[in-house]
């Protein structure tokens, strides 16, 4: 298992390389540039902009410029953005509780829903429940996570006006009241969050149990007069949790992003707002950290997903 583990992990460091001289070449030769929000300042010379150009390091060629990043990340230096002049860590720092708080959170309410749902569905197959909780797992998968947080806001802010429609960034949790307030201000978009991924997860999760029911082992476990519950437990669950398992690796690293459009509707200042606000105003280092630290959690998860695939069927063996 160790050398399987330090061989997977050498074998990503050359996908991690392409992954970082593809990304950070597209970066550098897409449109936009990092100066173009001095352009329009009649203060700010074309010789002054040349200065900042200089002190960014933009004035160098692109292998010069991708070296250096490399090397400085490596050393845990993420560099500092174009814009703010602030430390990419520290910006990534600052925006990582809000992101881990709202999308963390509603990716555990979409699993602690998709579990039970997907597998009493899967073994009450057609009756009324798995019809209930089919519709709404179509529903929650038909509906776009921006029409559901519209909605929401609509019904619950605007109508009913139970929860603020806005995010307040600037709370700060220091008692009771301002926890309730926080917690108020997060159900809208967690709830939007966790209903599209949680009928995801439920519409898998039931595929992987059908397809595991119907197997001989099964009805071999059935014939021996095993209970149930013991079946369901020991055999089927664990056989139909391996693609699960794949699923959910993938989905994990996406936490650190954050949700791009939840919460831009709801003004929620996470990670996946500053990439968009990045992107918008050319701020390559910004970019490149968030996007870089997603590939390598790519890379994490799906280890760390083969090694569940050994735990749930021993007869994987890693030589």
């Amino acid at each position: 298992m160790t050398r399987y583990i330090i061989n997977r992990l050498l074998s990503a460091i050359p996908t991690l390389i392409a992954i970082s001289i593809v990304v950070f070449a597209i970066l550098a030769l897409a449109p936009g540039d990092p100066m173009g929000e001095f352009a329009t300042n009649p203060s700010i010379t074309a010789e002054v902009r040349e200065n900042i150009r200089r002190s960014l390091g933009l004035d160098q060629p692109l292998p010069i410029r991708y070296i250096k990043w490399a090397w400085a990340f490596i050393q845990g230096d993420m560099g500092y953005s174009f814009t703010s002049r602030s430390p990419v860590s520290e910006l990534i720092l600052q925006r990582l509780p809000t992101t881990l708080w709202v999308a963390g959170l509603a990716y555990l309410l979409a699993v602690f829903i998709a579990f039970p749902l997907g597998i009493i569905s899967a073994i009450k197959r057609y009756s009324i429940f798995d019809q209930i909780a089919t519709t709404f797992a179509f529903l929650g998968f038909s509906l776009p996570p921006f029409f559901t947080g519209l909605l929401f806001i609509i019904i619950f802010s605007v109508q009913l006006n139970w929860f603020p429609f806005i995010y307040n960034s600037t709370l700060e949790v220091t008692n009771l009241q301002t926890l309730i307030e926080q917690i108020k201000q997060s159900i809208m978009p967690i709830c939007v969050l966790a209903l599209y991924q949680s009928a995801v997860l439920m519409r898998f999760i039931r595929s992987a149990m059908l397809e595991q029911l119907n197997q001989d082992y099964v009805r071999t476990a059935y014939a021996k007069g095993l209970p149930n519950f013991t079946v369901i437990q020991a055999h089927v669950l664990r056989n139909a949790l391996i693609p699960v398992v794949t699923l959910i690796a993938l989905d994990i690293p996406s936490l650190f992003t954050g949700a791009l459009i939840t919460e831009q509707i709801f003004r929620i200042p996470g990670i996946g707002a500053l990439l968009i606000e990045s992107i918008y105003r050319s701020d390559t280092p910004v970019v490149m950290a968030i996007t870089f630290i997603y590939a390598i959690l790519v890379v994490v998860f799906n280890l760390m997903a083969d090694i569940l695939y050994g735990i749930l069927d021993p007869r994987i063996q890693y030589q």
